[in-house]
């Protein structure tokens, strides 16, 4: 009895040797593995179908949607990469004032000295209240300034005419848009075809009878 517990003792100290040789292989497998993959290429979270809105007094006054999220980290930042889609909506009073749509959008975090966001992608501003909209290739938020801009060319049409050209900067609520480098632009005299050539400014709508009257 004795000689077969011993045999039995012996078998189960075997087989824990292997276990330990094979548990140890494993992890110094996986460390190896992970040693060969940059992990700030891997995302540190993933969300699907972001829903977020920045209210003041109980009132929204901003909603995000998105329909993925991926956050990388770095040595030196965090950033969030929005891949698939990404909308802004900003609000006066009950109303949407302005909505903001891109292909994709980026947020980067610089350990909290710097805060960046960057849409792109077929970006397309809407102000609702103003009837603009605006079309370029990538935008530029800065936050904390409260200012949307870009260097990319730009596309802006408005009850008051059509402009184009390179660059813009404008409050965050897309309201007081500039474009830096108009070319080719017109200002609506009438709802017609009627338009009048002009290389900076899109002026306010002219009322032929009034002028007369006047």
């Amino acid at each position: 009895m004795s000689r077969i517990l011993r045999n039995i003792s012996d078998a189960a100290a075997a087989f824990l040797m292997v276990a330990a040789a094979f548990v140890f292989f494993a992890c110094s497998t996986r460390t190896e593995i992970a040693r060969q993959i940059d992990m700030s290429s891997v995302p540190s979270q993933v969300g699907d179908s972001l829903f977020a809105t920045q209210s003041v007094n109980g009132e929204i006054t901003m909603r995000v949607e998105a329909p993925r999220m991926e956050k990388y980290e770095t040595d030196t930042s965090t950033y969030e990469l929005f891949p698939n889609g990404f909308d802004v909506y900003t609000y006066k009073g009950p109303d949407i004032e302005t909505h903001i749509h891109s292909k994709a959008a980026k947020h980067t975090d610089i350990k909290g000295k710097e805060e960046r966001w960057e849409v792109f992608g077929d970006v397309v501003i809407n102000n609702y209240i103003n009837g603009q909209k605006m079309e370029t290739d990538t935008l530029y938020w800065d936050r904390y300034n409260h200012r949307i801009y870009t260097h990319c060319f730009v596309k802006m049409s408005s009850p008051q005419g059509f402009m184009q050209g390179y660059g813009m900067e404008s409050d965050e609520m897309a309201r007081n848009a500039q474009i830096m480098r108009p070319f080719d632009s017109y200002s609506r005299i009438e709802e017609d075809s009627t338009y009048v050539d002009t290389a900076n400014f899109i002026g306010p709508i002219l009322v032929p009878d009034k002028m007369v009257e006047d």
